[in-house]
C-alpha cells in the first residue's frame, strides 16, 4: 500500500470517529441548551405566577379594604394604612413586571392580557387620585379594584399553556384553582351580605351570584382535575366539613330567593369569612410553593448551564487532542515516508555504488555510462576508456593487512576522483582495478588525463590505520574510438584498454600506455555489421 493511501486511511481512522463524536456532542449541546432555555423560561414564569397570585389575593384586596376603611372613617391612621397598602401594591406591581419575560417571547394573547392589566392599574391610579380628592365620599371604588384583580387572574391563567415543566404546570393550575375559588367565594359573600342587609324590596343579584358559583366551579375543577397536591386535598377536605357544607346549603337557599334569619345569616357570614381566610392562606402557601419551585428550576438551569459549558469544554479539549494526534500522525507518516525514501535511495545507491570507495560499481556504471553516452551523442565524436590498477597491491595486504589495503583503495579512489575531469565516469572495476569512461576524449586526451592521475597517486602519502604512511603507484591503459549513435557497446574499448594495461605492466609498471585507435566504420562496414557479416561490432 502506498504511503499516501496509508496517510488517508490513518486520517480517516482518526477523523471519522471524531466527526461523529462532534455531531453527537452538538446534538447533546443543542438539547441541553433547549432544556436550559425551557428551565429559565419556567423559572421566570414561576416568579411571575407567585407574584401575580400574591397581588391578586393579597395586595389588591388589602388596598380595597384600606381604601374602604378610609372612606368610612377618614383619619390620619386610616390614611396612613391606605398609603401603606398603595406602596405595597406598587412595589409588587413593579416586581411583577420586572419578572416578566421579554415581550418578544410572549404570545399575542398574553401580550393583550398584559396590556389590559396595565389599563386596569391605570384606572386604580386614577381612582386613588379621586379618593384623595373626596370624590368617593358616598360610593365604593371596589369594582375598579375587582376588575384589576380579575385581569391579574387572567394573566396567571394565560401563563399555564406556556409552561414546559410538568411540576410547575401542575402547581400553576393549583394556584389558579385556589384563586378562582377564593374570588368566587368572595363575590358570593360580598353580594350576599349586601343583599341580605337591604330591605325586602331589594332585587336579588342573580347574575353576580351565578358568576361567583361559576368561578368556584372552575376553581374546584382546576384543583380536582389538574392537581393532586396536598394543598388541593386540604381544600377539598376543608369544604367537606359540616360547617362549610351548611354554609353551602345556606348559599343555595339564598340563590333560590329565600331570606334566612339573622342567626342563620350570622352563621353563614362567619363560615364564609372563615372559608375566605382559609383560602387566602392556601393562596399564600401555593404562591410560596411556586416560588420554591422556581428556585429549584433556577438550580436545575444552572446545572444545565454548567453541563453545557462542560460539554463545550470537553469538545474543545477533544478537538485539540484529535488535532494534535492527527498532526503527530501526519508527522510520523511524513517521517516514515522520508525514511522510506532515504532507505530506498540508500538501497539504490548501495546497489549501484561500491561501499568501500564510494565509486560506481559495475551495475551502476552500466546505467550511468548508457545515460552519459546518450547525452553526449550529438556533442562528442570520441569516447575513451582508462583502465588502471595498483602496482603490487597484494604485498600491501600481505604485509599491512586488509584494513590497510582498504585504506589504500579509499585514498586512491579519492585521488582519482579529484584528478579526473568532473564529467568523467569513474568506477571500481574489481579488486584494486579502476576504470574511467571519458566522453569527448581521444586516446591521446585520455592518456594526458591518466598521466595526471598517475602522478597524483604516486605523490600521495596514504595514512594507514596503524599511523604509518605509505606510497603506491598505478599502471594505466587507455583506448578510444569514435562515439557513434548506433553502437552503445564499449566492451571493445575495455578489452583494448586492458591490453594496454598489460603492456604498461610489462613495461615496468607506474606508467601510462595508450592502445591503438579504433577506426571509424564505413557505411559498408555498418551494413555488414547490421546483416551479421564481417567482424564483431564490439571489437
Amino acid at each position: 500500500m502506498k504511503f499516501e493511501t496509508i496517510k488517508r486511511v490513518i486520517l480517516a481512522a482518526i477523523m471519522l470517529p471524531f466527526v461523529f463524536m462532534i455531531i453527537e456532542g452538538i446534538v447533546v449541546i443543542r438539547s441541553s441548551v433547549k432544556q436550559y432555555r425551557d428551565l429559565e423560561k419556567d423559572r421566570q414564569f414561576a416568579d411571575v405566577l407567585a407574584r401575580g397570585g400574591s397581588i391578586a389575593a393579597t395586595e389588591i384586596l388589602s388596598e380595597i379594604g384600606a381604601t374602604r376603611r378610609y372612606l368610612a372613617h377618614p383619619s390620619d391612621r386610616t390614611a396612613i394604612d391606605m398609603q401603606r397598602s398603595r406602596v405595597t401594591l406598587d412595589d409588587e406591581r413593579r416586581a411583577f413586571y420586572a419578572s416578566l419575560p421579554s415581550r418578544d417571547t410572549l404570545d399575542a394573547g398574553l401580550a393583550d392580557e398584559l396590556a389590559t392589566l396595565s389599563l386596569a392599574y391605570s384606572r386604580i391610579v386614577a381612582t386613588r387620585s379621586a379618593v384623595d380628592q373626596g370624590r368617593y365620599a358616598h360610593s365604593d371604588p371596589g369594582s375598579i379594584y375587582w376588575f384589576a384583580a380579575l385581569k391579574q387572574l387572567a394573566i396567571v391563567d394565560a401563563l399555564s399553556p406556556l409552561i414546559s415543566d410538568p411540576v410547575l404546570l401542575d402547581k400553576s393550575n393549583q394556584l389558579m384553582g385556589i384563586l378562582l375559588t377564593y374570588y368566587g367565594e368572595r363575590l358570593i359573600t360580598i353580594v350576599g351580605t349586601r343583599y341580605l342587609d337591604q330591605g325586602l324590596s331589594a332585587r336579588f343579584p342573580v347574575e353576580l351570584f351565578v358568576q361567583g358559583k361559576v368561578m368556584i366551579g372552575e376553581g374546584m375543577e382546576h384543583m380536582v382535575f389538574h392537581s393532586s397536591a396536598p394543598t388541593a386535598r386540604d381544600i377539598v377536605a376543608y369544604l367537606a366539613h359540616a360547617s362549610q357544607v351548611k354554609a353551602n346549603a345556606i348559599t343555595d337557599s339564598i340563590l333560590a330567593g329565600s331570606r334566612p334569619t339573622h342567626a342563620v345569616r350570622d352563621i353563614w357570614a362567619a363560615a364564609q369569612n372563615e372559608r375566605m381566610a382559609f383560602l387566602q392562606q392556601k393562596i399564600v402557601e401555593a404562591a410560596r410553593d411556586i416560588h420554591e419551585t422556581g428556585e429549584s428550576l433556577s438550580t436545575r438551569s444552572h446545572i444545565h448551564l454548567t453541563l453545557i459549558l462542560s460539554l463545550c469544554a470537553g469538545l474543545l479539549i477533544l478537538a485539540t487532542l484529535v488535532t494534535l494526534l492527527a498532526a503527530r500522525g501526519l508527522r510520523l507518516i511524513d517521517r516514515l515516508t522520508r525514511d522510506r525514501e532515504m532507505l530506498v535511495g540508500e538501497l539504490r545507491n548501495a546497489a549501484q555504488t561500491d561501499l568501500l570507495t564510494g565509486l560506481y560499481n559495475r551495475r551502476g556504471f552500466e546505467v550511468a555510462a548508457s545515460a552519459l553516452l546518450t547525452q553526449a551523442e550529438h556533442g562528442s565524436r570520441w569516447i575513451s576508456v582508462v583502465l588502471f590498477d595498483l602496482d603490487h597491491f597484494k604485498k600491501i595486504n600481505d604485509i599491512n593487512g586488509h584494513d590497510a589495503g582498504d585504506a589504500v583503495l579509499r585514498h586512491v579512489a579519492s585521488v582519482a576522483r579529484e584528478n579526473f575531469r568532473s564529467f568523467d565516469l569513474l568506477v571500481r572495476h574489481g579488486g584494486e582495478e579502476f576504470l574511467a569512461l571519458l566522453p569527448d576524449s581521444t586516446p591521446d586526451d585520455a592518456a594526458t588525463v591518466a598521466e595526471c592521475v598517475r602522478l597524483a597517486i604516486e605523490a600521495a602519502e596514504i595514512p594507514l590505520p596503524g599511523g604509518d604512511l605509505i606510497k603506491v603507484t598505478a599502471s594505466f591503459g587507455c583506448a578510444g574510438r569514435a562515439n557513434e549513435a548506433f553502437n552503445r557497446n564499449f566492451e571493445d574499448l575495455v578489452k583494448r584498454a586492458d591490453l594496454a594495461l598489460y603492456a604498461a605492466k610489462a613495461s615496468g609498471r607506474n606508467c601510462v600506455v595508450s592502445g591503438p585507435t579504433v577506426p571509424v566504420m564505413t557505411q559498408e562496414d555498418r551494413r555488414k555489421t547490421a546483416s551479421g557479416g564481417g567482424f564483431d561490432s564490439r571489437i
